[in-house]
C-alpha cells in the first residue's frame, strides 16, 4: 500500500483557493508498485501542463489516497467544485459504476463532475502506434510499405461486458487504419486471449508479430501477457505522453463547460 500520493502545481495563498475547479484524476490502482509510479507520473506531467490549477491524483482500489481521502482534502483547501477525470481506457464497470457509487458519497463534501473516461482517442491511437515502433527497433524507422508484414497483437485488460469487449476492439481497428498492419484484438483476461490473437496474425501472413498493451502502466496483468508469450516482442505501455496530458486536459474542459451550460 502507497502513502498519499498529491501533485498539485496551485497552492492557495493565505488559504484562499484558487477559483477554478480542482482536476481530480482518479486512476485504477494494482498491488504491482510500477502501476502506481507510472501513474503518479502521467499525473505530474498533466499538473505540469496547467500550473494555475490543483491536481490531484486518487486511486479506485489498492492505493492510497482514496477518491473520498482525495475529495475531503481539496475541499479541506477551499475549493468549492472539482472535475473528476477517470484515467480508464474504457467506459465499463469501473468507470458507470464503481466511480460515480464513489462520487456520490463524496459529493456532500463538494460538488463533484465526472468527465469521460480516455477511450480510443486518436491521439492514444497514435500514441499505440509509437510504442510499437519503438519496440520494432530499427525496422520502426522504415517506410511504412517495409513494414506491411507487421502483425500486432493488441492487448487490453478485457471485462465481463461482450459490449465493451467489442468496443475495446475498435482500437485495433483504429491502429490498422493508421497503420495498414495486421491487427487482432486479445485480453489479459478474457477470450481471445494473447496466443490466439498471435496465432490469427501469422495465418493472415503476418511475418513479424508483437503485443502492443493497451495499458496505461506495467503491472500483474502486463506481466502476465509476458509470460504467456514471452518469445514474442511486447512494446511499452503508453504510460506518460504529452497526448494523453492533452486529453486529460480537454475531458477536464469539456466537463467542466458542460456543467457550467447545465447550471446557467
Amino acid at each position: 500500500m502507497f502513502g498519499p500520493i498529491r501533485v498539485t502545481a496551485a497552492t492557495p495563498i493565505g488559504g484562499y483557493a484558487d477559483p477554478r475547479p480542482a482536476l481530480i484524476a482518479v486512476a485504477h490502482g494494482s498491488r504491482d508498485p510500477r502501476s502506481a509510479a507510472t501513474m503518479s507520473a502521467v499525473v505530474a506531467d498533466i499538473a505540469a501542463a496547467r500550473p494555475d490549477i490543483d491536481v490531484r491524483l486518487a486511486f479506485l482500489d489498492l492505493n492510497a489516497p482514496s477518491v473520498e481521502q482525495v475529495v475531503h482534502a481539496v475541499a479541506a483547501q477551499g475549493h468549492t467544485q472539482a472535475v473528476v477525470v477517470p484515467l480508464l481506457l474504457g467506459s465499463a464497470y469501473h468507470a458507470r459504476v464503481d466511480l460515480p457509487g464513489l462520487l456520490a458519497t463524496a459529493r456532500p463534501q463538494l460538488p463533484l463532475t465526472q468527465a469521460d473516461v480516455l477511450g480510443p482517442d486518436q491521439r492514444l491511437i497514435a500514441t499505440l502506434r509509437d510504442r510499437t515502433l519503438a519496440a520494432l527497433g530499427p525496422a520502426g524507422g522504415a517506410p511504412s510499405a517495409s513494414l506491411t508484414n507487421v502483425g500486432v497483437a493488441v492487448a487490453a485488460v478485457g471485462t465481463a461486458s461482450a459490449a465493451a469487449n467489442a468496443r475495446t476492439g475498435e482500437v485495433a481497428e483504429q491502429l490498422a487504419a493508421l497503420t495498414g498492419w495486421h491487427t487482432e484484438i486479445c485480453f489479459a483476461t478474457t477470450e481471445p486471449s494473447v496466443t490466439q490473437a498471435i496465432s490469427r496474425l501469422r495465418v493472415s501472413g503476418a511475418e513479424r508479430v508483437l503485443v502492443a498493451p493497451w495499458f496505461l502502466a506495467p503491472g500483474l496483468l502486463t506481466d502476465r501477457l509476458a509470460a504467456a508469450v514471452p518469445d514474442v516482442v511486447h512494446a511499452p505501455v503508453l504510460g506518460p505522453d504529452p497526448a494523453l496530458t492533452e486529453i486529460v486536459w480537454d475531458r477536464y474542459d469539456a466537463a467542466l463547460s458542460a456543467a457550467l451550460s447545465l447550471s446557467a
